[in-house]
Formats: C-alpha cells, structure tokens, sequence
C-alpha cells in the first residue's frame, strides 16, 4: 500500500502545531493528511520525535529526516513565550455612526470585519486601517459575522432581520440570502471546510445552509428556548449550540440528527466550543460555572466552579490542555484541562469580563472588560502583562490574529482599535511549506 504513495512536500501548521503530508497515488490523485503534534513544547527532544515520526510513518523515509528536524525546529521556534512583548496603538477605526456589534480577523490577519446597528458589515485593511468594502443589505442590525477561514474569501453576515447573507469579500457582493429563520440571528459560523455555514437564532432553531447555493441543508429543531451559540468540530462532522433552555446540544452535520444533549446546568447557556481533538467541549452558563464533556459519551466529565458571578465566555487554547473562562465577576480563570483544577486567577478588571481569547501559542490571554480596558496575562502565573487603554466605553470583541502579534478591540464608543506588537518581524506565509524533491 505505501509504496504506491509519494511524499510531494510537508506543509506547516503552526497552531496547533502539526504537519501536512502532502502525497501522490500512483494513480495521480494527490491527497493529504494531518500529523497533530499537539504535546510539542520548547523542551521537546526533537531527535527523539523526528526518530518516532520517521519508524511511525512509512511516507517519510531515512533522507526525510533533515527536512523534518528543521520543520520541528521552526514549529517549536512559534511556541517561544515572548513575555516582553508589548504591543502599542496602531490605528483608531471610527467605524460606523452606530454602535458595533461584533468584529473578526481573516486567518492571516491581513483583513478584519465590523458588524454594526447601522445595518452594514465593513471590511478593512489591517495594515492600511482603511476600510476596503460596505456589506449593505440587511434591513436591521447585523449582529452575528464570520469569515469562511482558512481561507477568508467569503463572510456571512447574521441580522435581527431574521436573515443571514453570504458574501463576497473582494467585491462586496451579495452571493446568498439565507431565508427561513423566523427570529433575529445571533450566531453564524462557517465549517472548517467553508462548505456549510450554520446560523442559530431567537426561533430556538440552528440552521446549516449550503454555501454554494444558499439551500437550507439541516434545520437543527429541539432548543425550547433561544440558540445563542454555536460552532462546529474541527473535522466539521459534529456542531454544538448553546440555548437559553439551559442545555447544549450536540448534532451530526450530516443528517442534522441530534447526538446529545447536555442538560446539567441550572441557567442560560452563554458559550459553547469544541476543542481541537472534537474529543471535548465546553459550556459556559449564568449558573456561574463551567462544564466540560465528552463529546462520545456525552457525559459531564468536570464542573468547573469559582467565579461568582455569571460566566461569560470559555474557550479552549489551540491544542486543548486550558481553557479560559470570563465573568460577570471582573475576573478571568485558567483552568487545566485534564485535572479541572484552576491554575491561575486574572484579577486587574472593574467591570464584567465579557470576552477572553489565547493568543495562538497559548502562553498569553487577551481580555475584553465594561471598563474600558482590554488586559492582556500571563497563563503559566496569571500576572498581567499589560493593559491596553484608550476606549471610552466598555470594550465587548478582542481578538488575536493568527500570527499573535496583531490585536483587535470593538468598543461601544463606535470604535475598533488595532494593536500592533512592536518587536515582531514581518509576518510568515501563514501555511509556510518546504517543498520536496522528487526523489521517491
């Protein structure tokens, strides 16, 4: 079997760290697979992986070896924790007349989106801070926006005009308008494969639509309440929304069957997400706690208690041993994965936490807080390493780009900021790759 296959080139994934073997049958189709190095750290012995890779996978032959230890080498170079990094105001967007809603980076960073009550979706020039395109259409707020990422050609919109609309980002045409829900839209997201995008909504419906002919695929019936979350599994087989009903559920994207339902919280869902692996999820409720599942089982493996207010946000970093939750507390907690003990405690906000991010290598947090600051901490010891001040009203969107040294805040004072990091270098080809000779 192997020896009809050929290794044409190794791409780079850097977060979560991995390698894409890129191969050729003998019958010309090309095909790929992923090789997740999820336990990669700065004290990996690299020789030892690059041994165990090489006796493991029969594509990468003894004359591989040097190609893959640089490879590694430049995976592990990306987990470095650049604790004196700063980053420093770049640009200040006056984006809309009327408050933003929501705002997210394409994968390279190079592109970002605002949604706003003025009924648009704007598209901007990161570098340049200028706006390159108007989404225009939706006859109410556009509430809930996503890029199709990796590859950042398309963005859906969701409106509290009961429709979501896909578009086009060079152009700013209007591909599909997706009709069918019956009550505001309030989450969007694309598969990873950006063949679907699924939208969930106040009619306590989900939706998944086909984003090549804007077809309704799955109506996701069986919330009592309003869907406020959603998102898919990183292999886009499984979606998870989060409801009011106090539940979260688990679907199969194929036949929109539901698998699970995860219903031990006593209050409002108010986040959900898979973790990388799609082994595990987590939900955030006004219950003032955490849960984390099994996604096979269903089952409530951990509850994750501390914060004494109304829980937020929680979301997992790139390779899923932490995850982050923000409160209605002023604080933001770090909890292990595998044990459910709580390594550190964000403290520093005055106001509500309402978003937390990782930075791609997850040795950092970013915050969004009611006091007008975002904060950026340390996750190994929970320190704050800085603050990032100038909005003048309360910050409720922050974001990483893919790289980590670029960030964005939407404020309720109609503004987005852009925080540049000052000491990095130019930015990677985000899928860096060595090519291959063609040597067998």
């Amino acid at each position: 079997q192997v020896f009809d296959m050929k290794l044409k080139r190794i791409l780079l994934r850097y977060y979560p760290p991995g390698l894409i073997l890129e191969y050729q049958r003998r019958n010309g189709e090309v095909q790929s697979k992923a090789m997740d190095l999820l336990n990669l750290t700065e004290e990996t012995d690299v020789e030892v992986l690059v041994a165990q890779i090489a006796f493991e996978e029969p594509l990468i032959s003894k004359s591989r070896k040097p190609m893959l230890r640089k490879l590694i080498n430049r995976l592990i170079e990306k987990l470095e924790d650049k604790q004196s990094q700063k980053f420093s105001a770049y640009k200040i967007l006056r984006a809309h007349m009327l408050p933003l809603t929501n705002c997210a980076f394409n994968k390279a960073g190079s592109l970002f989106i605002t949604g706003s009550y003025d009924r648009t979706c704007r598209v901007w020039n990161t570098v340049k801070g200028e706006e390159t395109v108007v989404l225009e259409g939706h006859r109410n707020v556009v509430y809930a926006i996503a890029f199709n990422n990796p590859y950042g050609d398309k963005v859906v919109t969701g409106s509290f005009d009961k429709t979501a609309k896909l578009w086009d980002v060079q152009t700013g045409e209007c591909l599909h308008t997706l009709v069918g829900h019956t009550a505001e839209i309030v989450c969007v997201a694309f598969h990873p494969e950006g063949t679907y995008v699924a939208t969930g909504c106040m009619d306590n419906t989900a939706r998944i639509w086909d984003v090549a002919t804007g077809s309704c695929k799955q109506e996701l019936c069986g919330h009592t309440a309003e869907a406020v979350s959603l998102s898919f599994s990183s292999r886009g087989n499984l979606i998870l929304t989060g409801s009011f009903d106090y539940t979260a559920k688990i679907w199969s994207v194929d036949d929109g069957r539901c698998v699970h339902t995860l219903s031990e919280h006593r209050g409002e869902i108010s986040a959900s997400q898979f973790d990388f692996t799609g082994d595990y999820c987590v939900t955030g409720s006004t219950d003032r706690t955490c849960k984390l599942w099994d996604v096979h089982s269903g089952e409530c493996m951990e509850t994750l208690r501390g914060h004494s207010d109304e829980v937020l946000d929680c979301v997992f970093n790139h390779t899923g041993t932490h995850l982050v939750t923000a409160s209605a507390d002023a604080t933001a907690r770090v909890y292990n994965v595998m044990t459910g003990a709580c390594i550190c405690i964000l403290q520093g906000h005055d106001g509500e936490v309402s978003k937390v991010q990782f930075s791609p290598n997850g040795q950092k947090i970013i915050s969004a807080s009611s006091d007008k600051t975002c904060r950026l901490w340390s996750v190994d010891d929970g320190r704050c390493l800085q603050v990032l001040e100038g909005h003048t009203d309360e910050i409720f969107s922050c974001a990483f780009n893919y790289e980590g040294d670029t960030v964005i805040t939407g404020s309720k004072d109609n503004t987005c900021r852009i925080w540049k990091d000052s000491c990095f270098g130019p930015i990677d080809e985000d899928d860096d790759y060595e090519d291959d000779d063609d040597t067998p």
